[in-house]
């Protein structure tokens, strides 16, 4: 199966993090499954951790700590492509988080399976997965 990850999801993989659940750890382990990380995500990550720094619930890794994480594991990077931006314009108003959004586009257009805890994306496609 060819999965994307979600930027919590991702973020939750590399740090081992205990919030990770037991299917989305079975999942990124298996051999079988081709797991990707869009560009998106280490860009939210390098954001979200600029701006949080030094704040109690700052984001754990910068963007380059995540991307040497990712880079140094069995993780494909996903590059943002021009038909990545324009799909989102045909989603509907679901969420509103850009980079969400972006990350469900890639799913679709790609096809991939987006693995996330955001219940909310799931209204977009049954090929999301919720955990």
């Amino acid at each position: 199966m060819r999965l994307l990850l979600d930027t919590h999801v991702a973020l939750w993989a590399i740090v081992d993090s205990p919030v990770l659940p037991t299917v989305a750890r079975g999942m990124i382990a298996d051999p079988d499954n081709e797991v990707m990380i869009s560009a998106a995500s280490i860009w939210e990550i390098a954001i979200k951790h600029q701006i949080s720094r030094g704040r109690p619930d700052a984001m754990p890794i910068s963007g380059e700590q995540a991307l040497e994480h990712f880079q140094a594991g069995d993780f494909r990077l996903l590059a943002i492509t021009a038909a990545h931006a324009a799909a989102v314009d045909r989603l509907p108003l679901h969420h509103r988080d850009p980079f969400d959004r972006l990350l469900v586009a890639q799913a679709l257009v790609e096809p991939l399976r987006l693995v996330t805890h955001d219940d909310r994306l799931q209204a977009y496609s049954d090929t999301i997965i919720l955990i």
